[in-house]
Parts: structure tokens; sequence; C-alpha cells
């Protein structure tokens, strides 16, 4: 299994208006048979920075999920509000409990 951490921080004044393009693209990740998990949170300790906790089942399932129509379409209109290049990063699973 593959876990994706994505960190994005919107620009100053534009928090509000990222969070909810983010938020919108959760009901269309239930139709993705390989996505397991699929959870946007934000930073306690600062409003404008963005964290998806994302899952999958293997490199197909990803690969699926990052060429979707919804993925595209939500990432266009996520871009201009940020303030920079999101931070992600992928890890695989090797140990833990469930």
């Amino acid at each position: 299994m593959l876990t994706v951490i994505a960190i994005l921080e919107a620009q100053s004044g534009k928090e509000q208006e990222l969070e909810e393009i983010l938020k919108s693209i959760i009901p269309k990740i239930e139709a993705e048979e390989g996505t397991l998990a699929y959870i946007l949170h934000r930073a306690k300790d600062n409003p404008a920075q963005f964290m998806f906790y994302e899952k999958y089942i293997d490199k197909q399932a990803l690969k699926i999920h990052g060429s979707s129509p919804h993925f595209q379409e939500m990432f266009e209109k996520a871009a201009p509000l940020l303030a920079g290049t999101p931070d992600i990063k992928i890890f695989e699973e090797i140990a833990g409990k469930k």
C-alpha cells in the first residue's frame, strides 16, 4: 500500500476559497476503487496550510487518481490560490496496526 502526504499552502486571504475547492473533491474520490483514504486536514498553527492524507492500494490506484478528470479540475482551480508548489511525499507501508 502507498500513503501520500500532500501539503498545500494558500496565499494570504485565499484560505477559505482554497479550502472549499479542496473539500469539493472528497465526494468524487469515493468512486475511486483503489483509494482507501483521502482526508483533508488544516494545520492548527497555520490556517493557510492544508494537508491531504491519502492511502492507495497500489501504484496503479495512485496513477488513476492523479489522472482523473475530477483531480485535474480541482488542481486547475486550486493552483492559482497556492502560495507555492505543493509538497508531496509518497510512502510505502512497511509495518503497523490496523
